[in-house]
């Protein structure tokens, strides 16, 4: 509605009976109620602003992007209902637009990206300021496929790097194994006593090869896992028999394992050597982050009617902040020793599943990594709709 009308309006009051009275401000209201109708319906979300900052309208998309209740939010000031946002860093001296993005975690996490403009009106040849638009989209989805895009083409150049550190340090390794096992004989030949001390160095060796290998054969599983061979399989037995192959270090390093299985697990199809994989990377990677001599895992599992989940608790040393955003980053351990390739392959196999792996943990006080396997696919189908269209009409 045009502040003309309104101007017209106001001079023409005295000159009107009531009954045109009555049609002017039937018509103001059925205006009002259209325009309302009209923010209503946007996707987008809309809320107008006093010059303070204070909210006098919002549309529904805008209530459940902030998780917000129309009736109690009008007439409150915008940074009361949205914590972090600072009103007079944003509207600022200057009567600028701003265009920002902003993360929200209530009522869900996602990604929002707001506009707000000015709305002045020119008094006399002033600019008088009336307040204030805000218009606010979900991005979450395109800054999802950014971070999937960004992840896929690190992935795609630790392919290349894969293929040119198997072919540069494969080769030689296997040459070096052959030669030392040639050495190896000749040394037998030799009396006992010239024998003691190369056989130490032989030994030293040909531990490092076998770690090199083992650290090039772990790097290629991390970056091109093979593709899952699905069996109908029971997600406990799976988690025993990994207990099973650690036993004996854990044993050595007096950790204790505490199990809380659902006895009435569903059977799940699945690739019970990667999954496995997946059990043994984590479990390590626990009692790894145990003090020297004890500890205590705990290994629980629980379903629902949508899926399975799968938590590992320790009361090791916790991750600090510094490395919980780059858990799945090659190259990057919270131990020395670590090449930061066991929780990619954690993640890679997981994913390969369709299920999800979430990471709670506090430095000094141990960590939590729950996994999240589907009972169904996550996949949707989208019905044919049979209904005849018909137009449709908004009433105001």
């Amino acid at each position: 509605m045009n502040t003309g009308f309104i101007e017209k309006l106001i001079a023409r009051l005295d000159r009107l009976n009531p009954r045109q009275v009555e049609t002017l401000v039937d018509r103001l209201v059925r205006e009002r109620g259209f325009l309302e109708n009209v923010f209503q319906s946007l996707e987008e979300g809309v809320l107008i602003l006093d010059p303070d900052g204070s909210v006098t309208f919002l549309n529904r998309a805008a209530c459940g992007f902030f998780g917000l209740h129309e009736e109690e939010s009008v007439g409150q000031p915008l940074d009361g209902l949205v914590r972090g946002l600072d009103w007079p860093s944003l509207a600022g001296p200057g009567r600028q637009s701003v265009n920002r993005d902003l993360e929200v975690f209530y009522p869900e996490n996602r990604f929002l990206n707001f506009y707000l403009s000015p709305l002045v009106e020119d008094v006399d040849g002033q600019e008088e300021l009336l307040g204030y638009v805000m218009l606010v989209r979900d991005i979450t989805q395109s800054r999802r496929e950014t971070e999937e895009t960004i992840e896929s083409e690190k992935l795609n150049a630790l392919t290349l790097l894969a293929a040119g550190v198997a072919h540069e340090i494969g080769n030689p390794l296997n040459s070096l194994g052959i030669h030392l096992q040639l050495l190896e004989r000749k040394i037998s030949d030799l009396p006992a006593a010239d024998r003691s001390n190369l056989d130490e160095h032989l030994t030293t060796a040909q531990n490092e090869i076998k770690r090199l290998d083992s650290l090039l054969k772990e790097f290629l599983h991390a970056i091109r896992p093979a593709t899952p061979i699905r069996k109908t399989s029971n997600l406990n037995q799976v988690i025993e028999d990994t207990l099973s192959l650690l036993a004996p270090e854990m044993e050595e390093r007096n950790v204790a394992v505490h199990l809380n299985l659902d006895e009435n697990l569903p059977n799940l199809l699945l690739d019970g050597d990667q999954i496995k994989q997946a059990f043994f990377n984590l479990l390590k990677n626990a009692y790894q982050a145990l003090p020297g001599s004890g500890g205590e895992i705990h290994i629980e599992s629980t379903s629902n009617e949508f899926e399975i989940v799968v938590s590992v608790r320790d009361n090791g040393s916790g991750i600090s902040p510094d490395l919980m955003g780059s858990l799945f980053e090659p190259f990057r351990s919270g131990r020395k020793s670590g090449t930061g390739l066991g929780l990619l392959i954690v993640r890679r196999i997981v994913r390969e599943h369709n299920g999800e792996i979430k990471f709670e943990s506090e430095e000094g006080k141990g960590t939590s990594v729950h996994i999240y396997l589907p009972l169904i696919e996550k996949c949707v189908r989208l019905i044919e709709d049979s209904t005849p269209r018909t137009k449709s009409i908004i009433e105001v």
